[in-house]
């Protein structure tokens, strides 16, 4: 990283008092605004700007970037898996879902993740470092031009711990909402955590109207240890007190997902587990059949297991749940798999 501004994570009214430091006209920041989110990549692709403030900014300020290295498309449902190489030589992924709604990309918002999660690729090797705002914009960005068509829902459950990254991620989601750049609702976000209680207790104050989910899976302590380091951190009792403080704050339903791994967290017990913490809250229970991963002997459960453990928890405990549907299987489209292929992780 150099000490050049980096524009494309400013906003408006940063970029003016940018364009303003530098001698110039308030406007100016204006300009390069737009200039950045009709697709610039240089401060001479923006025509409108004179060639003394060009030289200026070219000295003091960056149009950051990323390359498409590897984009791998479904043959079975479209879903287009992205990696995109970053200016220091590091590498994210991204996954576009389409869906009869729209389009929906999953980002990640750090290189790696140090959070541990036994099931997820994406840790190994641990964190490298977090992304910046304009780095998270730029997937969208570039996902929509590889692809020719607009990005209309935002999934930050990609490489990385969002919350780990808690003012990059806020910055990100403020700037991708602004009505003169994407423009995408904060109702069309949903931004995943492993349970940092205190990070998610300060996006509560933010009160966003985004989707919340957190990632349980499982029910008890002692098992969730074993697959969740930060379980180790915060208890199941003090995450799910932080959950309620969520809702009463923003009124927004939170969204737990609960990857099934087969003879882990996928009997009838552990559905009834699940059951009793979530009945009677706002709450939405999204089971994923984990994603089988090197070095790893987790199996995904059985399609009879995952048929019992829904009924189970709507019939018993009333809550909605939904499995979610493997999208891009050919293609290996769950995070961090392309990146470890890449740099032999």
């Amino acid at each position: 990283m150099n000490n050049k501004t980096d524009v494309l994570s400013l906003f408006p009214a940063e970029l003016e008092e940018f364009a303003v430091s530098l001698g110039e006209k308030k406007f100016r920041g204006k300009q390069i605004f737009e200039g950045l989110y009709h697709g610039a990549t240089s401060f001479e692709d923006i025509s409108n700007l004179p060639k003394t403030l060009i030289a200026k900014l070219t000295e003091c300020a960056e149009i950051r970037s990323v390359a498409t290295e590897r984009k791998l498309v479904s043959k079975i449902d479209g879903t287009v898996k992205f990696l995109f190489g970053l200016q220091d030589g590091n590498a994210v992924e991204s996954v576009l879902m389409r869906y009869k709604h729209g389009n929906t990309i999953c980002i990640s918002t750090q290189v790696g993740c140090r959070m541990g999660c036994a099931f997820c690729a994406s840790t190994k090797a641990g964190l490298q470092r977090s992304l910046l705002p304009s780095e998270m914009l730029l997937q969208v960005m570039q996902a929509q031009k590889e692809v020719g068509e607009p990005v209309s829902n935002i999934v930050l459950m990609g490489m990385g711990e969002p919350l780990d990254n808690y003012d990059n991620v806020l910055r990100f989601l403020k700037l991708v909402n602004l009505e003169k750049g994407l423009h995408i609702g904060m109702r069309h976000i949903s931004l995943s955590t492993c349970g940092l209680v205190d990070r998610m207790d300060d996006l509560a104050k933010e009160n966003l109207q985004i989707t919340l989910s957190v990632s349980l899976h499982a029910a008890t302590d002692e098992k969730r240890k074993e697959i969740m380091p930060v379980a180790r951190r915060y208890s199941i009792a003090e995450l799910m007190a932080a959950c309620d403080r969520y809702t009463d704050r923003t009124g927004r339903r939170i969204s737990y997902e609960y990857a099934l791994i087969a003879g882990v967290n996928d009997t009838p017990e552990d559905a009834h587990e699940v059951g009793r913490l979530l009945k009677g809250k706002l709450a939405h229970l999204n089971l994923i059949p984990v994603n089988p991963i090197k070095e790893k002997t987790f199996r995904k459960s059985e399609k009879e297991a995952i048929a019992e453990f829904v009924r189970i928890v709507e019939t018993h405990y009333k809550i909605s749940t939904t499995v979610r549907r493997k999208l891009g299987g050919d293609i290996d489209a769950s995070c961090g798999q392309l990146r470890a292929e890449r740099d032999g992780l």
